[in-house]
């Protein structure tokens, strides 16, 4: 499955957990401080709103080369500056989660269908504007299936409703977290606690 059916798989698994989430579930816990709702949010934000937005912004010079690359960013850049963007991306989750309004399901869809409809006119190696930097389509996108599958499945778990993903998808995302570990540091000891060899520290992450 290529990246661009790789998405449209997760983006279309993800509306059918949100129309399978109970209203009155929407308000109880999601993640740290979010609530469900604000989960969806973020997700909706982060991996359907903006993709119509990235894609018709070309981009003049080419700074991050591979999806791993852009998570990489994010874990190097300034304190000051990451906890800014998380301040921001907190609120902004807040803010759609709102606008997602009594019908989320139906909103979600809509976002999709914008989302996949700026993919079919985008080209592969097409450089676009991403918060990170001048990225190629085919090296951006994987990071909002990325966005799906990680975040989806934590609405799933808040919600205790199951997540219907594709294999290929969760290969994707999971070949995905490894790079990154990778391109980090953390290549090592995320190795070693696949194999069974040692455990991961508390609250270990990847991004």
């Amino acid at each position: 499955m290529d990246y661009r059916r790789t998405y449209r798989s997760a983006a279309i698994a993800f509306a059918d957990l949100v129309s399978r989430i109970p209203p009155d579930r929407l308000d109880e816990p999601g993640l740290g401080e979010w609530t469900l709702r604000d989960l969806l949010g973020h997700t909706v934000s982060s991996a359907l709103r903006q993709v119509p937005d990235v894609l018709a912004a070309s981009a003049p010079a080419l700074l991050v080369t591979s999806p791993e690359g852009y998570f990489a960013v994010a874990r190097n850049a300034p304190p000051e500056l990451l906890a800014a963007a998380r301040s921001a991306s907190a609120d902004d989750a807040r803010a759609t989660g709102k606008a997602l309004g009594v019908e989320p399901a139906a909103v979600v869809s809509d976002f999709i269908g914008r989302a996949t409809s700026a993919l079919a006119g985008a080209g592969d190696d097409d450089p676009v504007a991403t918060p990170a930097g001048g990225m190629r389509v085919r090296d951006w996108l994987p990071t909002r299936t990325f966005e799906l599958v990680v975040h989806g499945s934590d609405a799933a778990a808040a919600a205790g409703v199951p997540i219907s993903l594709d294999e290929s998808v969760f290969a994707e995302a999971a070949a995905l977290a490894a790079r990154i570990a990778v391109v980090t540091g953390d290549g090592p000891a995320v190795l070693r606690a696949l194999t069974g060899r040692a455990s991961l520290p508390p609250g270990f992450s990847v991004v």
